[in-house]
């Protein structure tokens, strides 16, 4: 890819099996990994379409798809995609770059409900791509489409730049929480849940 991902630059070859190895095992053992998805679930119709940017092994897409929503997954490590194939059938997973994103191209043409971008995905493209990673994103919702965005505030990402990030890709900023599970926010939390809305 032309933008080679913090995911892949700053952990070494083993942690992406790691990484699916670890959410195997919290499933296996019964964890709530779906807060992400109720999350989500409550701000959308039912049988939305919903676009899963950074999907990871696909934990979220697949708790969404559960819940009667139409899933695209896409990332950019096809070790992880290749997991979220495995683990979970149903909803299209696909390896792309977040920061050059044309789902049309991939045969994917409609627009999004709405986009989740969870588990620190922020923070790990590539430097100096944040703003058009949003603003790709952003390009395949619909009018009045909403993005929900979750990354910790201590992985060099700073808040500042996000918002501003945001307003250049034609977000508005409606919501934020410190927390999956709504959370008041608060200027010292370490996380922050942000829910922007393209314009109708």
């Amino acid at each position: 890819m032309a933008n080679p991902t913090r995911w892949a630059t700053d952990t070494g070859p083993e942690h992406s099996q790691w990484y699916i190895d670890r959410f195997r095992r919290l499933a296996a053992e019964g964890a709530d990994l779906a807060g992400e998805a109720r999350f989500l679930d409550a701000m959308v119709a039912p049988g939305s379409r919903i676009l899963d940017a950074g999907c990871g092994t696909g934990r979220v897409g697949a708790a969404l798809a559960a819940r009667g929503h139409t899933v695209v997954g896409v990332d950019a490590d096809p070790a992880l995609v290749e997991a979220a194939r495995a683990d979970h059938p149903g909803p299209r997973w696909l390896v792309a770059d977040l920061a050059e994103l044309d789902l049309a191209a991939a045969g994917e043409p409609e627009p999004f409900d709405a986009a989740v971008v969870a588990g620190n995905v922020m923070a790990f493209v590539a430097p100096g791509t944040e703003p058009a990673v949003l603003a790709r994103i952003a390009a395949h919702l619909r009018p009045d489409g909403v993005m929900v965005v979750g990354f910790g505030t201590d992985r060099g990402y700073a808040l500042t730049e996000f918002d501003a990030h945001a307003v250049a890709a034609g977000l508005r900023l409606e919501h934020r929480f410190a927390t999956w599970d709504l959370r008041p926010w608060r200027d010292d939390a370490d996380f922050a849940v942000t829910v922007l809305r393209r314009p109708a």
